[in-house]
């Protein structure tokens, strides 16, 4: 069972100096969309309450 390359492999192998990462990002996209939903529906009924509470608590920390 052989493992890992022979010098002769090891000296075949190709490689690139890779850009700087600002060249590599082309798109920068950051999103964060924290959605509230409540519905409090009070119909037909005399005298009653109808109470929805929708609390929300996203806090978005971002950096570059």
């Amino acid at each position: 069972m052989k493992h890992g390359l022979t010098n002769e492999e090891l000296q075949e192998q190709v490689g690139e100096t890779l850009p700087d990462r600002a060249v590599l990002s082309l798109v920068n996209a950051n999103i964060a969309a924290p959605i509230n939903a409540a519905l409090a529906l009070n119909v037909l009924s005399d005298s009653s309450v109808a109470y929805a509470n929708a609390d929300q608590y996203a806090p978005v920390v971002q950096g570059i």
